[in-house]
């Protein structure tokens, strides 16, 4: 239990109305990495919530706000918990129509998806010059990316490691389910040609199979590392093929970039595709089971967190 004196001083005060559990946030309850930079420390890399006292003109009392990363839950209190305090340059209005609730049920893994079809736009792919694979489908950040990108009119092929959710990711938009076993083990460094572009919150092995196995010309975008922070590849398709690999950070994106990001999730999201991919609602009595959850893989979709309940 905290007090409210023991909040971290910070321009803004937000009643959070909704949180969730990210990968980083469950590798930081559990302690299975060295996450936490500062003790002690409320986790919750995310949050949405309405501002309650703010010094900050650009943020009045009643504002509905949200925040990803900054360093939050790592090194300055995060979002779950009731109340946070934080800088204003770390949070954005929330765009209508999106509330509270949704924003988390999107939440960091929804806007890093989307930073990641971002980069394929500018990129130059388009849904003409071939299918699009996502890895890690059923995750937080597959799923968004698979519904995204078929929204775009991509061809869609989900490479996940729970084929019984096969039908799921159908409804997500996904045309082809392939088993992640098929990219998970070392492979060679040049493949066949398979996909303009992917999606890739895995790394390891999977990603490196994953660009040995772009077209010509292919591009793919790296934003997590649930199977390795290794890239045991050549050069090889970079190289012969021309492909690219771009890097998607979610924590310390530029404020444009976010506000662009939270527009496009705000206008191409409706209420039952985030229904769809995040269902659940728990407590923060139930979090570190989630934690567990959430690293050994038995999360589907995305879980939000209301710290009322």
């Amino acid at each position: 239990e905290l007090d409210e004196s023991q909040l971290p001083d910070a321009d803004v005060t937000v009643a959070v109305d909704y949180s969730t559990v990210n990968y980083k946030d469950a590798l930081a309850i559990t302690g299975r990495a060295p996450i936490v930079r500062r003790w002690p420390m409320v986790p919750g890399i995310d949050f949405a919530g309405t501002v309650q006292a703010s010094p900050d003109a650009r943020y009045k009392m009643g504002a509905r706000v949200v925040l990803n990363g900054w360093g939050v839950g790592e090194n300055h209190w995060g979002g779950l918990a009731p109340l946070a305090c934080v800088p204003g340059d770390f949070l954005i209005a929330l765009p209508s129509p999106l509330s509270t609730r949704q924003a988390m049920a999107i939440g960091t893994a929804g806007y890093t998806a989307m930073l990641s079809v971002l980069a394929l736009e500018r990129a130059g792919l388009r849904p003409e010059d071939g299918p699009v694979l996502v890895t890690g489908a059923n995750g937080g950040v597959g799923s968004f990316a698979v519904a995204l990108l078929a929204r775009r009119g991509f061809q869609v092929e989900a490479a996940t490691g729970r084929p019984q959710e096969a039908e799921r990711l159908r409804r997500l938009g996904a045309g082809e389910i392939i088993d992640r076993g098929a990219l998970s083990e070392p492979g060679k460094p040049l493949q066949k040609e398979r996909w303009a572009g992917a999606v890739d919150s895995v790394g390891g092995h999977t990603l490196a199979n994953v660009c040995a196995s772009l077209r010509y010309g292919g591009v793919a975008t790296a934003c997590g590392l649930a199977q390795s922070r290794d890239l045991p590849a050549t050069v090889t398709p970079f190289i012969l093929r021309g492909v690219s690999l771009l890097g998607v950070d979610s924590v310390m994106a530029p404020r444009a970039r976010r506000e662009q990001a939270w527009a496009r999730l705000a206008a191409e999201l409706d209420a039952a595709m985030i229904e769809a991919i995040a269902a659940r609602e728990v407590g923060l009595e139930q979090v570190p089971e989630l934690a567990l959850e959430l690293l050994q893989g038995r999360v589907k979709g995305r879980v939000v967190v209301n710290p009322s309940m």
